[in-house]
């Protein structure tokens, strides 16, 4: 870097200086008349109109105590282009690194006056806002880099610094703030915030627009002036996505979607832990991580949803997982599969067919874990049941189990629990700042004027900045010719209410939100008694993805209303709508492939809210409704592509355990729906469960059906391909010569389905490494049966045996 020394009223460059030197910068903008390197040298720019410029600059610098300062007209050699390149791709820096920067406005002046002033604001301001320094693109790096900047009339007169100016500043420029003082790095704004910053500026070279932006995002490129406006802006987007995603980004890029997840119109506030977010997940490409700490309903999910739109330019692929459970986290894979295979066909194979769902887990995680596969994010949401020593829940979840196993990437985290120590723990607290409390409730209420209404603040301060309580009576409010005093009033005998109905709710948040469902359920109540039975009904369903034709299994043992919701898909929509209204309930955004209608989903707080308050004395009839109708909605393997259902009920087929497993309903006559939840477990993998299900279902149908009833034969017959698969193989053998013994009494030697016994025992042996003693042998499982062929073929990777019997005769 050269600079200028000013001695004895003459200028002189400097060598080379290192990086220890104090210097002063100028910014201007460039005139008919500047003082070159060439002139410099030449001892030939005194007669230059740009000659004023030098010795300004170079006074203040004297005057602030600095023997150097540096002249961009004058102290770079634009005829050496080596020069011109390293200048150009320095230049942020230069500028950051300066001591002082002074900026000579020739179009604003202390003395004159304008047209435009105001009688309470400096006669110089109109211009000021009006100069032609804010409009040029290579004055907006030398506006943010540095430090301290003075601003300097026609005449050198101090009009003041980028502090004191702040807020003209900002409403010129449209500049946040944090930027101007560089209390943020500018990496926390994002790629398309920091280009708006240069929308309105112009260079004289048309490829100088891009150029001038090169220190704004901290990358290089080589200057090629002639190119044109459009190919300058494309090589610094190339080199803008190089920096951020690294060198092979385009080998694991996915485009951006957050699709299936639910988002707010105006996020309000929490710009804190958005900068600290950011500051903890940048670096290298190892492996970061955050946990975002925070009571529910605090907006943990939307702060996440926020992070991840603002700085979505910074990574390869960002990817949303449901942690709630282990179903929910699952299906979560499923969806990233979907979205890698995609776009990269070779990457993750077999998405349509019903493969194994922890094969699919492996693959996303061998995926993120390749080599130069460094910028991706994994948001994990909702992990509120974390697998801990004092936790013994046998649902509780492992993280662990389902992080890449290569040190890379970026993972943020969601928890209700203060106990998840596997990142940098950032606590989400309820908003501190009134007005942000106001804006929430302004947005979701539709109600203007809400900032000088003291009966908002009243209610805001009682809402005591959470905002998922603020939204939902934004919603009411929304929904309610009602005033916000009355509202106000409401809530408090809710309030009131709840203290003495459920004194087991020692949380002053929870119940601050639970008032507030109260009010929007009597309302909703009101309106539409389908939609209140029906959220009574949700609360022994899952809370996500409750769909049309789930519920489509009722018959005349079934409530009137039950029959009257589900009439027509019209009924249903128009009773989930006055729920929608009232902020209850959402449509779920799942981009999981299916093969029936969308479905809708609710909040884990208002689903626990279902549960605990709204069904405070347990429905065992709606309980049971619940396991029918999804037992009956379990296809069978002969439906089409029976997978997309059976993936779907997952999370509702784990709410049925609980109920079942807890005795929390009359279960007389329901051993067919045992038998399809075992049976759906089964089918995806779930040993445990599915044998927790046959057993129930194999236990009342002896005692109602008789153990050799062919309902019960068929379940110990699922239960020994069960103990098989679980490699219990005496249990199965015992299970499946029971099944046949009563198979051949009931329906002969030669039906197909004792048949399908003798194949089972044929696998079974063959898995025992029994089959040589088998073959040939006067006897064959104790009966008149010889084996005598056994092939194995391998069909979509599931070993089929063929077996042809003889039958002797005695």
């Amino acid at each position: 870097m050269r600079l200028l020394e000013h001695k004895n009223g003459e200028f002189s460059l400097t060598e080379d200086f290192g990086n220890e030197t104090r210097f002063a910068i100028l910014s201007h903008t460039w005139g008919a008349e500047e003082v070159t390197f060439r002139d410099l040298t030449d001892g030939t720019g005194k007669g230059k109109a740009g000659y004023r410029k030098l010795q300004f600059c170079g006074e203040q610098a004297r005057r602030d105590g600095l023997q150097y300062f540096w002249v961009d007209t004058c102290c770079i050699d634009k005829s050496n282009s080596t020069e011109l390149q390293e200048a150009i791709n320095s230049m942020f820096h230069w500028y950051r690194n300066a001591a002082k920067c002074y900026v000579y406005l020739p179009d604003v002046s202390k003395s004159a006056c304008d047209a435009d002033d105001k009688p309470n604001q400096p006669y110089w301001q109109s211009t000021f806002q009006k100069s032609r320094w804010f409009t040029r693109g290579w004055t907006l790096q030398e506006l943010i880099a540095p430090a301290s900047v003075e601003f300097f009339s026609e005449e050198g007169e101090l009009l003041g610094n980028k502090a004191s100016l702040e807020r003209h500043i900002c409403e010129i420029t449209g500049i946040p703030v944090k930027a101007l003082r560089g209390a943020s790095s500018l990496s926390d704004f994002s790629v398309t915030e920091r280009i708006a910053w240069s929308e309105n500026r112009e260079t004289t070279r048309k490829e100088d627009i891009a150029y001038s932006l090169l220190g704004i995002f901290d990358v290089n490129m080589p200057l090629i002036y002639g190119e044109g406006r459009e190919k300058a802006l494309g090589r610094l987007r190339e080199e803008i996505d190089r920096a951020l995603k690294g060198i092979k980004r385009e080998d694991f890029s996915v485009t951006f979607s957050l699709s299936n997840i639910s988002d707010i119109e105006h996020f309000v506030a929490r710009e804190g832990e958005l900068a600290e977010i950011h500051r903890q997940l940048s670096g290298d490409g190892s492996r970061r991580t955050v946990v975002l700490h925070g009571l529910g309903g605090i907006g943990k999910t939307q702060l996440s949803v926020t992070y991840a739109k603002r700085h979505k330019d910074s990574y390869s692929a960002i990817f949303w997982l449901n942690i709630k459970d282990e179903d929910s986290l699952k299906q979560s894979f499923v969806k990233a599969a979907r979205r890698i295979s995609r776009e990269h066909l070779s990457a993750i194979s077999n998405m349509d067919t019903n493969t194994n769902i922890d094969d699919v887990v492996d693959a996303v995680k061998a995926w993120l874990s390749l080599p130069n596969n460094t910028r991706w994010l994994l948001i994990f949401d909702n992990y509120d049941n974390p697998k801990l020593s004092r936790n013994t829940d046998p649902a509780a979840m492992d993280i662990r189990r389902f992080l890449p196993e290569s040190y890379q990437g970026s993972i943020i985290i969601t928890t209700r629990s203060s106990q998840v120590e596997i990142g940098h723990l950032i606590r989400i607290r309820k908003l501190e700042n009134v007005c942000d409390s106001l804006k929430i409730l302004s947005d979701a209420s539709r109600r203007e004027g809400l900032i000088d209404d003291p009966d908002a603040l009243k209610l805001a301060k009682e809402l005591d900045g959470l905002p998922l309580a603020l939204v939902t009576a934004g919603a009411y409010l929304n929904q309610a010719a009602i005033s916000l005093s009355d509202y106000l009033r409401l809530y408090k005998e809710s309030w009131a209410k709840l203290q003495k109905t459920s004194p087991e709710l020692t949380s002053y948040e929870d119940r601050m939100l639970y008032s507030t469902w109260q009010l929007s359920f009597d309302h909703v109540e009101q309106q539409n008694a389908l939609s209140a039975k029906l959220l009574r009904l949700w609360a022994y369903f899952d809370n996500q993805d409750l769909w049309f034709e789930l519920l489509q299994h009722c018959d005349s043992t079934h409530p009137d209303w039950i029959r009257e919701l589900v009439r027509d898909e019209l009924s249903f929509h128009n009773a989930v709508r006055v729920l929608s209204n009232h902020g209850l309930v959402e449509v779920d955004k799942s981009s999981l492939e299916r093969i029936e209608s969308g479905g809708y989903s609710i909040h884990g707080c208002v689903h626990s809210w279902t549960i605990h308050v709204l069904n405070r004395e347990w429905d065992h009839d709606l309980a049971r409704i619940a396991v029918e109708f999804i037992g009956l909605h379990i296809p069978e393997e002969q439906a089409i592509r029976p997978w997309l259902t059976q993936r779907r009920l997952l999370q509702h087929a784990a709410r049925c355990s609980y109920i079942v497993l807890n005795g929390l309903f009359i279960d007389n006559g329901i051993e067919w729906a045992y038998f399809n939840l075992g049976l759906l477990y089964s089918s995806q993998g779930k040993l445990a469960e599915a044998e927790q299900m046959y057993q129930r279902a194999l236990q009342g149908e002896e005692e109602t059906l008789g153990p050799e009833h062919i309902s019960t034969l068929k379940t110990v017959n699922s239960l020994g391909n069960l103990y098989t698969a679980q490699g219990k193989h005496a249990k199965a053998e015992q299970m499946c010569q029971r099944a046949l013994q009563s198979y051949e009494k009931a329906l002969g030697p030669e039906h197909i389905s004792t048949l399908d016994i003798v194949n089972n025992l044929g696998l079974l042996y063959s898995k025992q490494g029994k089959l040589a003693n088998s073959v040939g042998s006067d006897k064959f499982i104790d009966r008149d049966y010889r084996l005598s062929i056994v092939i194995g073929l391998s069909i979509d990777k599931r070993s089929i045996s063929i077996i042809i019997i003889d039958k002797r005769l005695a």
